[in-house]
């Protein structure tokens, strides 16, 4: 009995700090409209800060607490509703989903660049000197005791706020309506201030009460917003009382497998996953309207043409050979990378760009085609690469049941909350049996993988894993081009618009659901495997949700709509990050925080960057003379480069910039001359016999 009294205090001072946190989820989504994914990255920041202030600088404990929570919190709300959340606000919800998820891969970007991960940051508990209470047989700590108080404060002064003040009543009015709350007198800038300044004010208050208690990581602490938002999907993210009994849940559930859970080699992840596992129950458990979502703005998906296409799959092995004939062998590694994760972006483009479904778990689901391929391909069989799609596919499926009640920002609550359970407990299971069959996934250690057979070539050299992988992502891009163009592809842009008309009219909305997730699964279990290939070795750290975040940024930052997504973002993502990487180990950070600035301008492209390079481009495709001096120059770069000439970095960059030269040098071309207002004709251009009736009758009109 003692135990389980000890037990339950420990889970009931975890459950504040989840109540603090999902309460200014709850307040944020019920004021602003806005679901933060970054809420956590706050309350880490604020951790690391306190830290900075308190230990590593030697401030007093309060001096440094009103630092962070008076100055620094409010600041970053501010800075975040202002610049980031406001320009997105009259976008729709998957825009300002993107801009949360952008926040939280450059704060944790951020945080590992400033703060060394490899150095070990320990901090006290509050009054951690002072004898614990006792609360029968059971120890209360004063930290315990004053996390505990400062839950029950903030669920007070937030009720009082939200139903007994102006500015609360205000901020309730304006995520219903901010246009009518307007006409009745309300501020609708100021209560978004109002809300997002307290919401990450609450973050940063739950990031310091807990950071004594876990490693001050960025990541980890930024993952433990999973429990909160366990603990806000219990409230249905608009009840602060329900929101405190999910984190009285989530906190108790955690303490009792901590210390109750039977002790072998298949449970331990069980519990660093039963958070994640009960957000997935809870979301399916709670029925409600508005855990379908709420309605977006949907910008055109274009129509590739089948030359384009073609031209496009021929420009991915030009590329590729380039690449084999221009590096060394030793670079063709890291490079070679751009082709197989490719094709894990490439998955985003059926599944989010066609059919609006967003997926936060391609990576991991790529990580299941990485570990099929190396049990069953170990030596190079060719039926093992299909099987490793077939199998990543049917994990799609399974994914895809549960997505049938879900939708926006509670299916990428899902879909975080699936990879979540492959991180922590799924990938680190050893081997076991099931019917007699022997499974293995990384095993508690990392896979070796090896190259296909093919057509009696055993593929080993980077190059040649290269040349696959560029083949392999031409076919997948021309093959999701051509269902695009089909009868499927117009059924899936038809559900994403509307998934009510859709089954209206005779649709089947759960065979749609499970065809597009088996079939995004499926490629993303293709690159995975080619990803694997590569790199030879994987681990499951590789497949993690903080890992794919920045390729699904650079996806939605190309534009789910194109084909051409999935070679952006292998460029975008690998190439920056081995050049940044030659300056030192803590350049790889900058180059996630670069990503993470890209996907919080994604106000100023809704459309995706590869439709504006694409308007941009096109008069020089057209102009056959300058096309053609094009792809010279650019040949002339690659014959120097292949012969080493000249050093390839300075050739690049002649080759872009005289590409670019080329390209303005057409746009002008094809515009033609510019046209001379009417009241300079006769000046700037000659008079002509038809000018006097032109005028005539502007004249008139006028």
């Amino acid at each position: 009995m003692d135990q389980f009294l000890a037990f339950t205090v420990v889970g009931l001072s975890t459950a504040a700090i989840y109540a603090v946190i999902g309460s200014g989820l709850v307040l944020t989504h019920t004021t602003a409209g806005v679901f933060n994914f970054a809420h956590g990255a706050a309350g880490m920041l604020a951790a690391f800060a306190y830290w900075q202030l308190a230990v590593g600088w030697g401030w007093p404990v309060p001096l440094a607490l009103a630092a962070v929570l008076l100055v620094l919190a409010p600041a970053f709300g501010l800075l975040v509703e202002r610049v980031l959340m406001r320009p997105v606000q009259a976008l729709g919800e998957a825009e300002r989903l993107v801009m949360t998820v952008a926040l939280l891969t450059g704060c944790i970007a951020l945080a590992r660049w400033v703060w060394d991960p490899n150095t070990a940051r320990p901090l006290t508990p509050f009054f951690a000197d002072r004898p614990a209470l006792r609360l029968g047989p059971a120890a209360v700590t004063w930290h315990q005791a004053v996390t505990t108080a400062v839950a029950v404060a903030v669920a007070a002064g937030l009720w009082f706020l939200l139903h007994r003040t102006r500015a609360g009543t205000e901020m309730r009015a304006c995520v219903d309506d901010r246009a009518l709350a307007g006409l009745t007198g309300a501020d609708p800038l100021r209560a978004g201030r109002i809300a997002w300044v307290l919401g990450i004010q609450l973050a940063a208050i739950g990031g310091i009460l807990i950071a004594p208690t876990v490693a001050l990581d960025a990541q980890q602490l930024s993952l433990l917003i999973v429990s909160a938002y366990t603990a806000a999907v219990f409230g249905r993210l608009r009840s602060l009382p329900l929101t405190f009994l999910g984190a009285v849940v989530v906190g108790l559930l955690e303490a009792y497998l901590a210390g109750y859970l039977p002790q072998n080699d298949y449970l331990p992840g069980l519990r660093l996953a039963a958070p994640a596992l009960l957000l997935l129950l809870a979301l399916l458990a709670f029925p409600h309207r508005r855990l379908r979502g709420r309605d977006r703005r949907l910008v055109p998906v274009p129509l590739p043409g089948r030359r384009g296409t073609l031209l496009f799959g021929g420009s991915v092995l030009v590329l590729a050979l380039v690449l084999v004939t221009v590096l060394s062998e030793d670079a063709i590694v890291p490079y070679g990378t751009i082709f197989a994760l490719g094709v894990v972006a490439l998955s985003y483009v059926p599944l989010a760009g066609f059919a609006g479904q967003v997926s936060l778990c391609q990576l991991s689901i790529a990580g299941i085609g990485a570990v099929v391929w190396g049990h069953l391909g170990a030596h190079g069989e060719l039926w093992a690469l299909p099987a490793a799609v077939l199998v990543a596919a049917a994990v799609g499926a399974l994914v895809a049941v549960p997505a049938l009640r879900l939708s926006g920002i509670y299916l990428a609550l899902g879909t975080t909350a699936f990879a979540v359970i492959l991180d922590r407990w799924i990938f680190t299971l050893p081997a076991f049996d099931v019917l007699g069959v022997r499974i293995a996934l990384f095993d508690q250690g990392s896979v070796i993988v090896t190259g296909p057979d093919l057509f009696g070539l055993h593929l080993t050299s980077p190059a040649q894993l290269l040349l696959l992988a560029a083949g392999c992502l031409a076919l997948a891009s021309l093959g999701v081009a051509a269902l695009r163009r089909g009868r499927f592809g117009r059924r899936l842009i038809a559900l994403r618009d509307s998934e009510a008309a859709y089954a209206t009219l005779g649709g089947r909305l759960l065979g749609a659901k499970v065809a597009v997730f088996a079939l995004s699964a499926g490629i993303a279990g293709l690159g995975g495997a080619l990803y694997g290939m590569q790199l030879q070795t994987v681990t499951a750290d590789q497949f993690n949700l903080v890992a794919g975040l920045p390729i699904f940024l650079i996806a939605v930052i190309a534009g789910l709509g194109s084909v051409g997504a999935g070679l952006f973002t292998g460029i975008a993502f690998v190439v920056p990050t081995q050049l940044l990487g030659e300056l030192g180990t803590w350049a790889q950070d900058l180059s996630a925080l670069l990503i993470a600035l890209a996907g919080m301008g994604l106000a100023h492209s809704p459309s995706g960057i590869i439709t504006r390079l694409r308007t941009e481009w096109a008069p020089l495709a057209r102009d056959r003379l300058l096309l053609g001096a094009t792809g010279a120059v650019l040949a002339g770069c690659w014959l120097l480069a292949a012969l080493d000439a000249v050093n390839g970095r300075l050739l690049l960059a002649v080759a872009l910039a005289a590409a670019t030269a080329l390209r303005i040098r057409a746009a002008a071309r094809q515009q033609g001359p510019a046209e001379t207002p009417l009241e300079w004709w006769g000046v700037r251009r000659p008079w002509r016999p038809e000018d006097g009736e032109v005028l005539s009758r502007a004249t008139a009109a006028g």
